[in-house]
């Protein structure tokens, strides 16, 4: 390393967020960007440990100490090289992986205060973009051709792979454009939809052909193809049926998410079909990431008042004894969206929706308790009988998704994403695709 001393006297610094009051007012990202010498003195904080905690966590793999080391001394091409190495597309998981290697880095044990790997990522990917570092590969075919379904993160880490390995490669979806999740589930102000129209531009000039609007049958597969991915994730929204759930009001999240990426791309969708929280009090079921993106998003619509709810019992500030490091921590997160304006809840069920002139006006929750395991078993729930009644006008079920049974297939047929994983992170999506493309790459050969 040029500085093996820095992070002694260099203090994580990260860029932030805009303005509360201003980035609520578009869908415009919310995350900002130091400049190039701030940057580079991040990128001086990595210490080059002799076991990389970073590296180790990484679900594909990333030699982070290599390229923070090249980003220091301003070697951003070689920075690029090092990270493209491993990642297929920096540019998402610079702005949306919770970085599991910031949470495993050993400046998080010893003062946390972990380099800034996630921003510094997202940094040389927009650089290489910016000073032309990226162009058009075009590999030598080698006469054989596969179909992969789904073109989320994981197909379509799984079609750049291949490609580069001269595979003709072929990338069908039913959705009117590629992104899967990244399009069509986060919202603009984490991740804007042209970084993706970017990086599909690019994948086609390096002769990846995309047919969208298709939808295929697993059980029909086109033919003509050598091989098959099947990546069409984890679809099916987990749903809350207690009394009252066929009222006017109750939506699955991304009833919302997407349709309002949708806006933004233009479509327009008559009254009796939008999902907007303007001027309306709106409940989030559900704690997770897809929650806090609602809480957002409604936000923005100009909703009256958020309130956001979770079964789980609150966690720790800060540190919890249950996940150490280098173990992802369980701990309280607050999100952007969250800083915007909401009130968060947790140990609350709900146990019925509440409508008048078949609407939903409410949601009756009942308090939890959570009843330690026997010799660390897991924990049970159990009602205390405390109800009350939340007030709303919408209500939007943000639970996950239920991971998919798969079927019997054939050969030459492989599986990535969410599809095998259930609903899991975009660079663990990502790493399985890399996975399968090896796999059909072996079979292949």
């Amino acid at each position: 390393m040029g500085d093996p001393k820095a992070f002694l006297t260099i203090h994580r610094l990260e860029a932030d967020y805009r303005p509360i009051h201003e980035r609520i007012t578009d869908f415009g990202e919310v995350e900002q960007t130091l400049n190039t010498r701030e940057r580079k003195l991040q990128a001086s904080r990595c210490m080059d440990c002799g076991v990389p905690f970073c590296h180790w966590s990484c679900p594909i793999g990333n030699r982070q100490p290599e390229w923070q080391d090249a980003l220091y001394k301003g070697k951003w091409r070689e920075a690029y090289q090092v990270l493209s190495e491993t990642c297929d597309f920096p540019e998402f998981t610079g702005r949306i992986c919770p970085a599991l290697c910031e949470k495993s880095c050993v400046l998080k044990l010893s003062c946390d205060e972990p380099v800034t790997i996630r921003e510094n990522e997202a940094a040389i990917i927009e650089a290489a973009f910016r000073e032309g570092y990226i162009t058009p590969v075009q590999p030598e075919r080698n006469g054989k051709k596969v179909a992969v379904i789904g073109a989320g993160p994981a197909g379509m880490t799984v079609a750049n792979q291949l490609n580069r390995k001269g595979y003709s490669v072929t990338v069908f979806d039913k959705a009117e454009a590629a992104g899967g999740l990244l399009r069509y589930g986060i919202p603009n102000f984490k991740l804007h939809k042209t970084i993706i129209d970017r990086r599909i531009k690019l994948m086609q000039e390096e002769g990846i052909e995309f047919v969208m609007g298709k939808e295929i049958n697993i059980q029909k597969l086109p033919t003509g193809y050598d091989a098959y991915c099947l990546c069409t994730g984890a679809e099916t929204p987990r749903d809350l049926p207690i009394p009252g759930r066929e009222l006017k009001g109750v939506h699955f999240a991304l009833e919302m998410l997407a349709q309002q990426n949708r806006i933004l791309a233009g479509q327009t969708f008559i009254k009796e079909k939008l999902v907007n929280a303007k001027g309306k009090k709106v409940l989030v079921i559900g704690g997770g990431d897809t929650g806090s993106d609602c809480i957002g998003t409604s936000i923005r619509h100009g909703a009256a008042c958020v309130t956001q709810i979770e079964i789980m019992p609150q966690p720790p500030v800060g540190h919890n004894p249950a996940t150490p490091w280098p173990q992802w921590p369980i701990v309280l997160k607050t999100s952007s969206s969250h800083e915007e304006g909401c009130l968060r809840r947790w140990s609350l069920s709900s146990t019925q929706f509440i409508g008048k002139n078949g609407k939903v006006i409410g949601v009756e929750v009942e308090e939890v308790e959570w009843v330690p395991g026997e010799n660390g078993g897991r924990m049970t729930m159990k009602p205390t009988g405390k109800k009350e009644v939340i007030e709303a006008d919408i209500v939007l079920l943000a639970m996950g998704f239920l991971k998919p049974e798969l079927p019997q297939l054939p050969k030459n047929v492989f599986t990535a994403g969410d599809y095998i994983l259930g609903p899991s992170l975009v660079v663990k999506a990502m790493a399985t695709g890399k996975e399968a493309a090896a796999q059909i790459d072996k079979y292949l050969s």
